[in-house]
């Protein structure tokens, strides 16, 4: 007898909301766990300054900075001003119509922010490594961070981006694209940062490095808009037609 679960009209598995256990209280462990999430966030804020941890190490600049990080993230975790830091998760129903507080949508505005740009400059870098044999991350890095930064920081101010919207009512399928470029990037990148210190600073090197990097953007993409990895399957309110 061949397994029945519930997709939509693409095939891609859902999740109806009706049937999601619905949690009164976050646990110590769970908001705890959710805390650096918040830490990386914020300190990948100054996008240079982050580009030479990884270029020349730790310094007393980075230091400071991730101090600051660590105080204004406690504080506001304390107070229940982090995503998943709450002492009570204030999405219950991923469908619902309930104002997006304010906490939430400047922590999801940096998120974007941190994943889009890095991620983009991370690609320019490593295709004109591939096409020209000369690597410029620094300078791409100079020039693009922060108008691909603010452009974000923008749209989020508009309530232009996922999850970052003034009512949470397409938290079901926004939160999806969140975390399948969030899965993509955040696996991606510490990849192309291995490659970086194991291949040779060659034209065949490089291509290895471009190939995997986009190869794993394309490919864990493509998972994660089929429903295949931890939060990325659309949350829907209401019953659907069962296919085999």
């Amino acid at each position: 007898m061949l397994e029945t679960r519930r997709t939509d009209h693409r095939g891609i598995p859902v999740e109806l909301a009706v049937e999601r256990r619905i949690r009164a209280r976050n646990t110590r462990l769970y908001r705890l766990a959710h805390w650096p999430i918040w830490i990386w966030v914020f300190f990948l804020v100054p996008g240079p300054l982050t580009f030479e941890l990884f270029a020349a190490g730790f310094d007393v600049r980075m230091g400071v900075w991730i101090g600051a990080v660590v105080v204004g993230t406690g504080i506001a975790g304390l107070r229940g001003r982090l995503p998943g830091v709450e002492p009570e998760p204030y999405i219950i129903r991923f469908t619902e119509d309930r104002p997006n507080p304010v906490y939430r949508r400047v922590c999801y505005t940096f998120a974007w922010s941190a994943v889009v740009s890095f991620g983009l400059l991370n690609l320019a870098g490593v295709l004109w490594a591939a096409a020209t044999g000369e690597w410029q991350m620094r300078a791409i890095y100079d020039a693009g961070y922060f108008p691909l930064a603010a452009g974000t920081w923008v749209l989020g101010a508009a309530g232009r981006l996922p999850r970052v919207k003034r009512s949470t009512r397409g938290e079901g399928h926004e939160r999806r694209i969140f975390y399948g470029l969030g899965w993509a990037v955040c696996i991606a990148q510490p990849t192309l940062w291995l490659l970086w210190g194991l291949l040779p600073l060659s034209p065949g090197g490089n291509l290895v490095k471009a190939t995997v990097f986009v190869g794993l953007l394309c490919g864990i993409g493509y998972l994660a808009y089929r429903g295949r990895l931890p939060r990325t399957r659309p949350i829907v309110p209401g019953e659907l037609a069962v296919s085999d």
